[in-house]
C-alpha cells in the first residue's frame, strides 16, 4: 500500500502519514480526519493541483523517522501565506507573479526580500485590503477563471483588480458587470470610471461620492438612488431612469470639455441642488418637479426639456438653450442670469 506525508497549506511542520487507496475523495476524507481540517484539494510540493490519485508518488522512506523530501515540505516550493484584512490565504509566489508579471501584486512578491518585515506574528505577509474581494482575484491568478461566490459585489472585485493592476481580470469584470442587478447595493466612494452599466439595475443604490467619470449609464435604472457629490464628468445617461434620485452637489463639468449626456433621461423629482452642470445635455429630458436650485447650467442644452414645476431658483442659465422647453409652473426667482422668455415657447 502506498503512503504519503501530507502537510497543511504547504507548511513544512506537523505532517501526517496517510495511506493512499481508493479515490481522491477517499484521500481527502482521511486527510481531513488526520489533520483536523476540511481538506478540499491536494497539491504537490511545487503548488500543482493533483486531480487524480494515480499522480501521487510513493515515498521511499520510513515516514516516522526520516524527514520528507524538500519538494514535499514546501521549503523549496515558494509557498507563502498572506494576511489580507485579517483573513489568511496560502498560495505560491509563482501564482502571484506568473500570470500578470507587470501587476502591482507581482512586483510586491517578485523579489523575496521586497516585502521587508511587513508580517504579522505568524509570519504572514500583511495586505490591508478586503479579503472577500481578494479571494476571486487569487483564484483567477491560480486558474485563469473568474469565479465569484453569491453575495460578492463584482464592483468591489473590480476595484481590487484595479488596485492590484490585474489588467486581464479587469476586462473580464467589465464584461460581466454589463446589465447586472445591483439594486440596493452600497457602491459609495468606489472608483467606477469608464464602467459600462448600460441597462444595469442600480435602483436604490448608494453611489454617494462614487467616481463615475465617463461611465456608461445608458438606459440604466437609477430610480431612488443616492448619488450625492458623485463625480459624473463625461457620464452617458441617455434615456436612463433616475426618477426620485438624489444628485445633490454632483459634478458633471469636465475641464477638458467632455460634456455629460443625459438626453431623454427620466429625472422626475430628482434633487440636483448645487450641482455643477456647465454644458450638460438635457435635451428632451423630463425634469418635472425636480429641484435644480443653485445649479450651474451655463451653456446647458435644455431644448424640449420638461421643466414643469421645476425649482430653478438661483441657477446660472447664461447661454443655456431652452428652446421648446416646458417651463409651466417653474420657479426662476433669484436667477443669476435673467431668462429670456423668447427661449420658451410653451
Amino acid at each position: 500500500m502506498k503512503r504519503v506525508t501530507l502537510f497543511v497549506n504547504g507548511s513544512p511542520r506537523n505532517g501526517k502519514v496517510v495511506a493512499v487507496y481508493g479515490t481522491l475523495s477517499d484521500l481527502l476524507s482521511v486527510a481531513s480526519s488526520k489533520l483536523g481540517i476540511k481538506a478540499t484539494s491536494v497539491y504537490n510540493g511545487r503548488g500543482g493541483l493533483i486531480d487524480d490519485i494515480a499522480l501521487i508518488s510513493v515515498l521511499p522512506y520510513p515516514q516516522t523517522d526520516v524527514n520528507p523530501p524538500e519538494e514535499l515540505t514546501g521549503s523549496h516550493s515558494d509557498w507563502i501565506t498572506l494576511n489580507v484584512g485579517g483573513r489568511y490565504f496560502t498560495t505560491t509566489r509563482s501564482t502571484l507573479v506568473s500570470k500578470e508579471p507587470d501587476s502591482m501584486l507581482a512586483h510586491m512578491f517578485k523579489d523575496k526580500g521586497a516585502w521587508g518585515n511587513k508580517r504579522d506574528h505568524r509570519g504572514a505577509f500583511l495586505i490591508d485590503r478586503s479579503p472577500e474581494y481578494f479571494e476571486p482575484i487569487l483564484n483567477y491568478l491560480r486558474h485563469g477563471q473568474l469565479i465569484v461566490n453569491d453575495g460578492i459585489n463584482l464592483l468591489g472585485v473590480l476595484e481590487e483588480a484595479r488596485f492590484f493592476g490585474i489588467d486581464s481580470l479587469i476586462e473580464h469584470l467589465e464584461v460581466a458587470i454589463k446589465g447586472l442587478n445591483f439594486s440596493g447595493a452600497d457602491l459609495s466612494r468606489l472608483d467606477l470610471r469608464y464602467i459600462n452599466f448600460k441597462m444595469a439595475n442600480l435602483s436604490r443604490c448608494n453611489l454617494a461620492h462614487a467616481n463615475l467619470c465617463c461611465a456608461n449609464l445608458e438606459r440604466a435604472d437609477l430610480s431612488g438612488s443616492v448619488l450625492d457629490c458623485a463625480n459624473l464628468q463625461g457620464v452617458k445617461m441617455l434615456c436612463s431612469n433616475a426618477e426620485g434620485a438624489s444628485l445633490k452637489g454632483c459634478n458633471f463639468e469636465d475641464p477638458s470639455g467632455l460634456k455629460a449626456n443625459l438626453e431623454g433621461a427620466n429625472l422626475k423629482g430628482v434633487d440636483m441642488e448645487g450641482s455643477q452642470m456647465t454644458g450638460i445635455n438635457l435635451r428632451v429630458a423630463t425634469l418635472k418637479n425636480a429641484k435644480l436650485k443653485n445649479c450651474n447650467l451655463r451653456g446647458a442644452t435644455l431644448a424640449g426639456t420638461d421643466l414643469e414645476n421645476c425649482d430653478l431658483s438661483g441657477c446660472d442659465l447664461q447661454e443655456a438653450n431652452l428652446r421648446g422647453s416646458n417651463v409651466k409652473g417653474a420657479i426662476f426667482e433669484e436667477m443669476l442670469t435673467p431668462l429670456h422668455m423668447s427661449q420658451s415657447v410653451r
